[in-house]
């Protein structure tokens, strides 16, 4: 086999490889939902985890939500999933939650913060 064709073959497996990890990465998200937000309202998803902080998007009750696991406190969604789903909504009542999201839908996901008083386990 020449040169080039161990090389396009070796890039073919290194991407094909980058695809799969990226993939994988995505599957380490923890499922959460928008829950117990007011009647007409939605849940504000801010750049940083403070009321005051710069409002990325909106979402109503229901919405499925992809959460990286990290949250303030030092509380990890992963670390505490084996817990009764009340018990989890409660270790993260008062606290921020970082959401992997997709503000404008266009494709360019971002990260953002939620309170956890108006989230739940999916």
């Amino acid at each position: 086999m020449n040169t080039f064709l161990k090389t396009a073959a070796a890039l073919t497996v290194a991407s094909t490889a980058a695809i799969f990890a990226g993939n994988a990465h995505a599957a380490a998200f923890a499922a959460w939902q928008v829950t117990d937000v007011p009647f007409g309202d939605t849940l504000n998803i801010r750049k940083y985890p403070s009321n005051g902080s710069q409002k990325q998007a909106a979402y109503p009750n229901g919405t499925v939500l992809q959460m990286t696991g990290k949250c303030t406190g030092g509380v990890d969604l992963f670390d505490i999933s084996h817990l009764p789903e009340w018990k989890q909504a409660q270790r993260v009542r008062y606290r921020w939650c970082q959401v992997w999201h997709d503000p404008a839908q266009n494709g360019q996901f971002a990260t953002g913060w939620v309170y956890g008083k108006y989230i739940a386990p999916y």
